[in-house]
């Protein structure tokens, strides 16, 4: 059984802290890593803990973060970009996600794809391009990628499917729009992730990649079976601890473990 290219998505809010976690995926046997300009606006915030200054176990516990937006968002893309394609081994997914999308980049739609533009310039393996960006400016994006860099046809969602066959719809009316379809919804539990499992099973004969995936409880689903179900790709994380699996999310090597056990492997 063909397993799926495993892309994991590089953690941090700035080039060094990507960099890093770049070489962490690599050891961890990923295909290609996702770096996240959008990111790069943002910043971890410590979040004030409330337990009391007198509770012994406090100083083991480690600190939450969350993410804000940066005082001074003035970042050097261009900069970024060379920083990133000198120090990282593997294929890069280059992304700029929208907020509209779930995504941090804070400025205007013709800003961001500038930045898809250089992105695309700077000579990328993948680049991910949201269908909804305006037709001309995508179709422009297209041609700018030509044959040096492959293009992820992207679409996410804050809701969970309807049904399988919504997404089976979304998926089928959106490949012709890149070299890989992906799919992203959001889970809240075991009927939402089916729904989705449903969707992948029934694409699975189909002739484009595509990969379809949760955000949430059981979000995982589709990754942890994707050799099964036809994915072509899976996305993962470095990140480890009990939130990842509420989370939807998987951590490489824990996927690589999972699928040698149910013999996808």
């Amino acid at each position: 059984m063909d397993t799926p290219k495993i892309c994991a998505t590089l953690t941090g809010t700035t080039v060094e802290e990507m960099l890093a976690d770049a070489s962490l995926a690599t050891v961890a046997g990923a295909d290609m890593v996702e770096a996240r300009l959008d990111m790069l606006y943002m910043e971890e915030t410590p979040v004030p803990s409330d337990s009391s200054n007198n509770d012994q176990n406090s100083r083991f516990r480690h600190s939450e973060t969350v993410l804000t937006p940066r005082d001074d968002p003035d970042i050097n893309i261009d900069e970024a970009l060379s920083l990133l394609e000198a120090g990282i081994e593997l294929p890069v997914v280059l992304t700029c996600r929208p907020m509209r999308q779930g995504g941090y980049f804070p400025g205007t739609e013709e800003e961001r794809c500038a930045i898809l533009r250089k992105a695309i310039e700077s000579g990328v393996s993948w680049v991910d391009l949201e269908t909804d960006i305006e037709p001309k400016i995508r179709s422009d994006l297209v041609k700018l990628a030509g044959k040096k860099t492959r293009i992820i046809a992207s679409v996410h969602f804050d809701r969970a499917p309807d049904d399988s066959n919504e997404v089976i719809e979304k998926v089928r009316d959106m490949a012709s729009h890149g070299d890989l379809v992906k799919a992203c919804y959001a889970t809240s539990g075991k009927r939402s992730a089916l729904k989705l499992f449903e969707a992948a099973w029934e694409l699975k004969e189909e002739e484009f990649d595509y990969t379809i995936m949760g955000l949430g409880e059981a979000g995982d689903w589709t990754r942890i079976h994707a050799p099964a179900i036809g994915i072509s790709m899976v996305y993962t994380t470095s990140e480890l601890g009990p939130k990842l699996t509420s989370s939807g999310r998987i951590n490489t090597v824990e996927l690589t473990g999972a699928w040698e056990m149910l013999g996808y492997s």
